[in-house]
């Protein structure tokens, strides 16, 4: 039962990495547009931080495994949303080409 829990944890890391990274990935395809880019970077920032230290706070006051684990979720949620728009950017420029 222990390690279901910790696998769960370990998705909720993902999903709050997908949440932080992607939201920075959105604010950052809208700053060059918004009339109040400083605005939109700060609020943005805390949202993201806000959710996730939430979600992390959450998981720690169960276990500090649960919150290593989350972490290890929220480092494989960067690595994994890298890799998938660093390839979707390659395939855009072949378009382009």
């Amino acid at each position: 039962m222990h390690g279901l829990y910790i696998g769960l944890s370990l998705t909720a890391g993902v999903m709050l990495g997908m949440i932080f990274f992607g939201g920075l990935w959105w604010t950052v395809q809208r700053v060059a547009g918004s009339e109040r880019p400083h605005l939109l970077l700060a609020g943005s920032l805390i949202v993201r931080a806000a959710i996730v230290l939430c979600g992390f706070y959450l998981l720690l006051s169960v276990s500090w495994h649960y919150l290593i684990s989350a972490l290890i979720g929220f480092i494989v949620a960067r690595g994994l949303l890298t890799h998938h728009l660093r390839r979707e950017r390659g395939t855009r420029r072949e378009v382009e080409a």
